[in-house]
């Protein structure tokens, strides 16, 4: 390579969580090689691809239906980069150098990488930065605080009325432990279930509720959380809060789990999850740190640490 630096490409669509996986491992990749540097490429919902202005990449990682089908042009396009592909690319395994799946998809070729779970963007640096931006909103909520992540629908998962009612209670659970909560929503979440949190909620001095208006204090609840819980849908949110070595409570939804059964399987055995049943305790348990581990793995077995030395 000619260049002063490695040049990462983080490929993704504009879905949240899969970009997260992309853009999450790249920066991993990137903490690994010094002088490295991670851009993003968007595909866009209209296919349109927005491009780094400067640099090929030497490194591609995507992830996502849309980013198979640009891996395969961009193949022809920069014959000397590398490519990886985070979930399971099903048919498509002899297109990629390198795929990190989670260890639920059981994926077994010789070219995979497995990991509990999948690359995220959690780490140290984000978990202080996050705090210290919401400083103020965070030191009117009293301690103990607890996080608490909800998803939304899948193939697999369903929110009932029931389901809601349950969360609820839940949640009333922890403010009668003493917690105050910090509640963050996606965009899957449905809309009767973030009714019911401003209903219930909204006048309460010790809850904060985003509803995804303005900035996004994820990173800022995650690390002032002394405990976390999560709904069941949510390989990305679960492996985040698994990251952080605090109490992770799971909030069940309806449906069957199928393959992920394995992922709960893979925290539970790791210290971080139990159910929520009502009941608020604290343990310990060392932070999962699954994401730099797969980093390491794509770095060592790519060479890429000779690549940028010789940079």
């Amino acid at each position: 390579m000619s260049r002063n630096s490695l040049v990462i490409w983080a490929v993704a669509d504009t879905r949240r969580g899969v970009e997260n996986q992309a853009v999450g491992l790249a920066e991993a990749v990137a903490r690994e090689l010094p002088g490295a540097k991670s851009d993003r490429v968007v595909i866009r919902d209209d296919g349109f691809v927005t491009l780094p202005e400067h640099d090929t990449p030497d490194l591609w990682i995507g992830c996502g239906r849309p980013a198979l089908g640009l891996a395969r042009r961009h193949r022809d396009i920069f014959p000397n980069a590398r490519f990886v592909y985070v979930q399971d690319p099903r048919k498509h395994y002899d297109r990629f150098d390198l795929i990190v799946a989670p260890a639920h998809d059981r994926v077994r070729k010789p070219n995979a990488i497995s990991m509990i779970g999948s690359p995220h963007r959690v780490s140290a640096g984000k978990l202080t930065g996050g705090r210290e931006v919401f400083a103020d909103q965070l030191t009117a909520l009293p301690g103990p605080r607890a996080a608490v992540l909800i998803g939304g629908p899948s193939k697999r998962f369903m929110i009932t009325s029931e389901v809601i009612a349950n969360i609820m209670r839940r949640l009333d659970d922890l403010l009668t432990a003493g917690h105050s909560l910090m509640v963050s929503v996606s965009r899957r979440t449905p809309k009767a279930l973030v009714k019911a949190l401003k209903t219930r909620f909204g006048e309460d001095s010790r809850v904060w509720v985003f509803d995804g208006t303005g900035d996004n204090p994820y990173f800022a609840f995650l690390g002032a959380a002394d405990l976390i819980c999560v709904t069941e849908d949510s390989t990305n949110m679960l492996v985040e809060a698994a990251s952080t070595g605090k109490p992770v409570y799971s909030l069940p939804l309806e449906g069957k789990p199928g393959k992920f059964a394995r992922l709960y399987s893979a925290l539970e055995g790791h210290g971080a999850l139990r159910p929520f049943l009502g009941t608020v305790e604290q343990w310990d348990y060392p932070p999962l740190d699954a994401t730099t581990q797969a980093a390491r793995e794509v770095v060592r077995r790519l060479g890429l640490e000779q690549a940028g030395t010789a940079a």
